[in-house]
């Protein structure tokens, strides 16, 4: 915390009390730093020098400090750097090489770091609080401006909320957002008056003098590759990759990966085989049921490379996490599939300290079925004048019925819809977990008129503006790099491993592999339908065809069947008579019409029932005390 009129002294139990909410996220020690003016706390996760990375840690003379949650893949080269420039280091962290980084190249040092991190540096001398988070947004930082000027920040909201000067108001129009994608986006929280540092971003912000917004020091830039064969950007991919690979497998404690079977987390465990002189300790979940589980996949790689594999088997209604999961991810938060991600993060824990996994492939080679839907569909756009698909195709789409139980071909409401936008309204109708109307129906009238006309489309026509690509593919992948990689799937991996005080690093998302790939021609990276298409090519060599063109499954869960069988009545107590309907943000009518579809089998309305109950369980948790 800082004070940003002047310089009270913080309260160093206060201080103390925040920062051990987040002692999972780092239970191997804790540090505390209290001058007038500014309270920094930290929790440690000892992963790099354990006896010397203590923090807050302080430069030469103590007048910078820094407390930080991350790694700095490539501090060592900078360290070397920074000696020969005339530092002083005391010890062998990377968390020292961001105090002299901050020295040598002031708000600049953070374009130098290649890594995942959130930190607050304090500098004494210029009475200035520089807050940073990562590129892609793999570590998270939350802030608030209070009332009577102090400034908090911390990694998860919890944190946020003992402070007793925190206005819990509720922002809105993050409720439209949340039940539009399943996640509140950045740069907002769920709360009004809490902002996210949004990723590749930077605050700097000095006593005395007005809160200036966040600066982006850092953006994908899909420029071309050029003219390459296709052989060699295959035989460049794989070297970026593995230099990504050797570089987060720099540790000093044990350290795995999480093996799905799947391209991504096959393509990691086969970079760590070649550059490992041990056997890669990997580990997988399974399901009791084979229509959930793909637990072969990974003991198929797990054999061919000779890792040393553990598997766990969950219960295909392992929903005991459900009421676990409002106190992990604080803000309400919809993606199922962060359950399995939390059993195999407690999995992995149990024999390292340190996992990598695949996250992140599908956005950068354009992995997911969506992209192809996607761009079928921009096809047929670009053949037909857009006055003439509005006037035809949208009638059409509301008219056409949503057939959730019949045979895909015949499944075409949300193709007709999307045939009558333009090629941003259209992938967001794709990527919503509830429609429109919807959304319509569900909120209440009162509600609606708080909203003023503000629908969660503008988040990425927002995106859309400072894009630096218009082709339909790329941009489509440039939203999600900005919205949903962040927002669900980086967010879902931190929560659920550092609630078992697991790191977590994703090779893949190595922000110059990444815009290097995003220079790749489009026809390359989905081609013939196939999507990941390079990406699969250049790894033939290494990996099985069935692992490369297998259909993708993922973490599914069958929450659908649930709220049909063993949770139906815990839905039912949650949606009717409690805090949905002291909220003000819902229509009776509308949730009971969604409830009675959905457990009769003429609708699934599972993902949006699942977004309510998240929702519900969040302010449950809201009304607890600080």
């Amino acid at each position: 915390m800082v004070d940003l009129r002047g310089s009270r002294t913080p309260d160093r139990d206060l201080l103390e009390r925040m920062t051990d909410t987040i002692a999972h996220r780092g239970p191997d020690g804790s540090g505390l730093h209290v001058e007038p003016g500014v309270g920094l706390g930290h929790r440690r996760l000892a992963i790099i020098d354990l006896e010397g990375g203590r923090q807050p840690l302080a430069n030469e003379d103590g007048s910078v400090l820094v407390t930080y949650n991350g790694e700095i893949y490539n501090f060592q080269e900078l360290a070397k750097e920074l000696v020969a420039a005339g530092h002083r280091f005391a010890t062998h962290s990377d968390t020292e090489v961001i105090v002299h980084a901050w020295e040598e190249w002031g708000v600049k040092c953070v374009e130098r770091f290649n890594g995942m991190f959130a930190f607050a540096l304090w500098d004494r001398n210029k009475r200035q609080l520089f807050l940073v988070r990562d590129r892609f947004g793999v570590k998270p930082l939350f802030y608030a401006e209070l009332a009577d000027g102090w400034l908090i920040f911390a990694s998860e909201l919890k944190a946020l909320l003992r402070h007793p000067g925190l206005d819990r108001a509720i922002e809105p129009t993050a409720v439209e957002d949340y039940f539009a994608f399943g996640y509140v986006p950045e740069t907002k929280s769920i709360l009004a008056g809490v902002a996210k540092l949004p990723p590749g971003n930077t605050l700097l912000l000095t006593q005395g003098q007005k809160r200036p917004p966040p600066r982006r020091y850092w953006d994908l830039s899909f420029r071309p590759l050029g003219a390459r064969t296709t052989e060699d950007i295959e035989e460049e991919l794989i070297a970026r990759l593995r230099e990504s690979v050797r570089l987060r497998m720099i540790a000093d404690v044990p350290l795995g990966a999480f093996l799905s079977g799947g391209v991504d987390s096959s393509a990691v465990v086969a970079m760590m085989a070649e550059l490992s002189k041990q056997p890669v300790q990997t580990c997988s979940i399974g399901f009791d049921d084979p229509n959930f589980d793909e637990s072969r996949y990974g003991a198929m790689i797990a054999a061919q490379f000779h890792t040393d594999h553990s598997t766990a088997t969950v219960r295909v209604d392992d929903f005991d996490l459900v009421d676990r999961l409002a106190g992990m991810f604080d803000e309400p938060f919809a993606d199922s599939s962060a359950m399995p991600t939390f059993r195999v993060s407690e999995l992995a824990r149990r024999r390292v300290k340190v996992a990598l996994s695949g996250d992140g492939g599908d956005e950068t080679f354009a992995g997911y079925r969506r992209y192809r839907l996607h761009m079928a569909e921009e096809r047929m756009r670009q053949m037909l004048p857009a006055g003439l698909r509005k006037a035809v195709f949208g009638p059409l789409g509301r008219w056409y019925p949503k057939l959730d139980w019949a045979p895909r071909v015949f499944r075409a409401k949300a193709t007709l819809l999307g045939m009558a936008c333009d090629t941003v309204s259209a992938y967001f109708n794709a990527v919503s977990i509830t429609p429109v109307a919807m959304r319509t129906q569900l909120f209440s009238a009162k509600f609606s008129s708080r909203l003023g006309g503000y629908s969660a489309l503008q988040q990425f026509r927002d995106v859309e503006r400072q894009a630096p690509t218009d082709h339909p593919l790329s941009l489509a992948q440039y939203i999600d790099f900005h919205t949903y990689l962040p927002g669900d799937i980086l967010t879902k991996v931190d929560r659920t491993s550092m609630a078992n005080s697991l790191e977590v690093r994703e090779p893949v998302i190595d922000y110059t592999f990444v815009d290097w790939a995003s220079g790749i021609d489009p026809a390359l990276r989905l081609a013939g339908g196939e999507g990941k298409y390079i990406f699969k090519k250049a790894l033939e060599r290494r990996l099985p065809h069935e692992i490369l063109y297998r259909r993708k499954m993922g973490f599914a869960v069958p929450i659908a069947a649930w709220f049909r069988g063993p949770l139906r009545g815990k839905l039912e107590s949650a949606l009717f008579g409690g805090r949905l309907d002291d909220s003000g943000f819902f229509e009776g009518a509308g949730l009971r019409k969604l409830f009675d579809e959905h457990v009769s089998g003429r609708r699934d309305y599972g993902h949006a029932l699942w977004a309510t109950l998240m929702f519900e369980r969040f302010l449950e948790r809201m009304a607890a005390p600080p």
